[in-house]
């Protein structure tokens, strides 16, 4: 008798695993903390007595003391997935942040705001570094990108879901919040289980976590940093261009401006953009080139963003949500820097490399502070916009396509 052949899994059913559903609520309370910052800015400012002309020099340093928490972070909880194993992360960091902004609504004071948004960030950065590399190790290659893309998906709805409880809520209650739901999600990641690959590979005496197997050899190196530069337009969008939408908004005469509705709007505008750039993605059968084109088209949007006249709030924020949707690459970068590595340094690179393009918020603040007495904010968004963007062309048509890659591998001395 002639065997019966085993049917495939279908789509559905295996993006509907444990791992990747879990891996992507992860995602959506990730995002939801880590924006309802930017949302509750002003708010929760004036509430801590910041005159009105402090609250974007006070913003900044909230946001690079949160950025910083999130580079190291990166760093930590990288190694300690490749060591430990990814769910180790995933625990670890849920744990860590879902307290931490708790913590965020009983502040009285600015500094232990900034004490508490770094011990936030540091524990935001383990989250989606770990699961994108959970969910491209357990999913076979030819759908990990519609996997990567339903993280994505949901995780920005995290950003979204910040405006309307902000909105509904008191900022200290939209911090409780915010917890709450990260210790309710703790409870599911009981029934997830750890990626097959990481655990073949603790049986072998492979060398895992030693991000000196990356600064030391210089091929390598190469490759991790030009990931990191390929996400540069992204932050630089949401760190810069949307959470400081107010002062963009007064330097073009605009008045009414709200920080927390054009976070949403980018947002809801980069569901769509991570939709489109996944699908299409899955179409061409290539990340390089879908990446290259959301970044002409980021850059086209940041130009209208910031030169073409607009009559009024209605019309900023319109172009506040064709930014978000031009930031739609953002999975997408982390899935191929993911994919450029072996198992034993994978969850290194694609937990520190987005939180090394977040982190890129502080010196670009940095730089846009400076120049604003000189260029004004206008001219300030517009250069730092058209650098940040070169730099991340040139980096991407330095990296290798990674759409077919097999992911069953290590790196090796």
């Amino acid at each position: 008798m002639s065997a019966i052949p085993q049917s495939r899994p279908s789509l559905v059913s295996q993006l509907l695993q444990v791992p990747v559903i879990v891996a992507a609520l992860g995602y959506l309370v990730d995002m939801y903390d880590l924006f309802l910052f930017s949302v509750v800015r002003v708010p929760s400012l004036k509430a801590l007595n910041v005159a009105d002309d402090q609250l974007l020099t006070q913003g900044i340093k909230l946001l690079n003391y949160q950025m910083a928490g999130m580079l190291i972070g990166g760093v930590l909880w990288g190694i300690l997935a490749d060591k430990k194993g990814r769910l180790s992360v995933l625990f670890g960091s849920i744990i860590m942040y879902s307290l931490a902004n708790i913590s965020n609504g009983f502040v009285t004071s600015v500094d232990q705001y900034a004490i508490l948004r770094f011990v936030a960030g540091v524990g935001l950065a383990g989250e989606l570094g770990a699961g994108i590399t959970l969910v491209t190790e357990v999913l076979p290659k030819e759908v990990r990108g519609y996997g990567t893309t339903l993280v994505a998906t949901l995780g920005v709805m995290g950003a979204i879901l910040a405006y309307f409880v902000a909105d509904l809520f008191a900022w200290r209650v939209s911090y409780f919040v915010g917890g709450g739901m990260g210790l309710i999600l703790l409870v599911l990641r009981f029934n997830v289980f750890e990626s097959g690959m990481f655990q073949k590979i603790k049986e072998k005496s492979v060398d895992q976590g030693n991000i000196l197997m990356i600064i030391g050899n210089g091929k390598r190196f190469s490759k991790y940093l030009m990931a990191i530069l390929v996400g540069l337009p992204i932050w630089f969008v949401v760190g810069i261009l949307i959470t400081f939408s107010p002062e963009f908004g007064h330097a073009k005469g605009i008045v009414g401006v709200n920080a927390g509705k054009a976070v949403m709007l980018a947002f809801s505008g980069q569901v769509f953009g991570d939709i489109a750039s996944g699908l299409l993605s899955q179409y061409l059968q290539s990340r390089k080139k879908v990446i290259g084109l959301f970044i002409i088209l980021s850059l086209c949007m940041m130009i209208t963003y910031l030169l073409i006249p607009l009559k009024d709030a209605f019309s900023f924020y319109i172009v506040c949500a064709f930014l978000g949707f031009c930031n739609g690459y953002w999975t997408l970068f982390i899935t191929i820097a993911a994919e450029l590595f072996g198992t034993n340094l994978r969850a290194t690179v694609a937990t520190t490399v987005p939180n090394f393009v977040r982190g890129a918020t502080i010196p670009l603040a940095t730089l846009f502070v400076q120049f604003k007495p000189n260029l004004g904010v206008i001219n300030s968004g517009l250069t730092l916009g058209i650098i940040t963007s070169v730099i991340a062309l040139i980096a991407l048509y330095f990296l290798e396509e990674t759409f077919t890659k097999d992911m069953n591998f290590v790196e090796k001395d």
